[in-house]
C-alpha cells in the first residue's frame, strides 16, 4: 500500500491494538518521508468491518461501565485503562477522518494522520503503563460513544468536524486537569506526566478540528456559531456541561464568542 487514504483505512480495520498502534505510527512516517502518494479524489468503500477493534474490551453503555476506587491499585488500573480505550478510539476517529471523506486540501489529510499518529502514542503509554501494574488493555469494560458520533456523521465532514473534536474531543480538555490532579494527588506521578502529554497534543487535535470546521463553513458560506448550534441539534450531541478548561479551549481555538456561549 503507497496511497496514504488507502493505507488509513487498512489500520482502520486492524484489531490487533498493538499492531495497529506500531503501524500508524510508521504509517505517518512513511507519508512525512514522501513514501506515500495521496488521492483525494477517490471513493473508498471499507470491505472489512470497521473500526477493527480486538475482542476485549466488552463494550457496555457508558451508565454499565462500572467505577472503582482510586484508593486501590485496581481502581487505579480501571481509570488507566478507560483513559486508554478513549486513546484507543481517537486512533481509529482520525484514520476514518482520514479516509472517508474525499476532496478536502492536502493538508487535511497531513492533519489528521499525525493526530492520528500522536493518539496511538498516547495508547503506547498507557498501556505499558497498565502493563507494569499488572493489567492491559482489555482487562476492563468500556464504551463506544466516541465511535458512534463518528458513525452518525459519516456522511457530512462538516458535521464530523463539529461534532467529534470540537464537542467530544474537547470535553477531553475539560476533565484532564481534573484527573491529572487526583494521580498527582495519590503519588502517581508517572500516569500524571502521560496526562500532561495527552493535554498538550489534544489541545492540537481539537485546534485541527476547530481549523478544519471554520474552513468548511467559510468554503459553504455558513455562519460557524449558528451552524455549530443547528448540527449539535440535528445529530443530538450531548450537552456540554462545565466546569471548563476556558484556557485549553482558547488554545484550541475557540472564539470568545463560543465561549461566552457555554455558560
Amino acid at each position: 500500500m503507497n496511497e496514504l487514504r488507502q493505507s488509513a483505512l487498512h489500520w482502520l480495520g486492524c484489531n490487533h491494538v498493538a499492531d495497529k498502534a506500531a503501524g500508524v505510527g510508521a504509517l505517518n512516517q512513511a507519508w512525512l518521508s514522501g513514501q506515500l502518494h495521496l488521492d483525494v479524489a477517490a471513493q473508498l468503500t471499507a470491505r472489512d468491518e470497521i473500526p477493527g477493534r480486538p475482542a476485549s474490551p466488552v463494550l457496555v453503555s457508558p451508565l454499565e461501565v462500572e467505577k472503582r476506587s482510586m484508593r486501590t491499585i485496581e481502581g487505579r488500573a480501571a481509570l488507566i485503562h478507560a483513559i486508554a480505550h478513549i486513546e484507543f478510539n481517537a486512533i481509529n476517529l482520525a484514520l476514518d477522518a482520514v479516509w472517508r471523506f474525499a476532496d478536502m486540501p492536502k493538508a487535511y489529510y497531513a492533519d489528521w494522520l499525525k493526530v492520528a499518529a500522536e493518539e496511538a502514542y498516547h495508547f503506547h503509554l498507557l498501556q505499558t503503563h497498565l502493563q507494569q501494574i499488572g493489567y492491559q488493555y482489555g482487562d476492563f469494560s468500556g464504551h463506544n460513544s466516541l465511535w458512534e458520533m463518528a458513525e452518525r456523521t459519516n456522511e457530512d465532514v462538516l458535521a464530523r468536524m463539529a461534532l467529534v473534536p470540537r464537542t467530544m474531543e474537547a470535553r477531553g480538555l475539560d476533565a484532564s486537569v481534573p484527573l491529572r490532579n487526583k494521580f498527582a494527588q495519590i503519588g502517581d506521578t508517572a500516569v500524571a506526566e502521560i496526562l500532561d502529554i495527552i493535554l498538550r497534543d489534544e489541545i492540537g487535535h481539537v485546534a485541527i478540528g476547530n481549523h478544519w470546521f471554520n474552513w468548511l463553513c467559510v468554503a459553504r458560506d455558513l455562519p460557524p456559531i449558528a451552524t455549530f448550534e443547528a448540527l449539535c441539534q440535528q445529530y443530538k450531541a450531548p450537552k456540554l456541561r462545565g466546569p471548563f478548561n476556558l484556557e485549553a479551549r482558547r488554545l484550541a481555538g475557540f472564539s470568545e464568542a463560543e465561549l461566552a456561549l457555554l455558560g
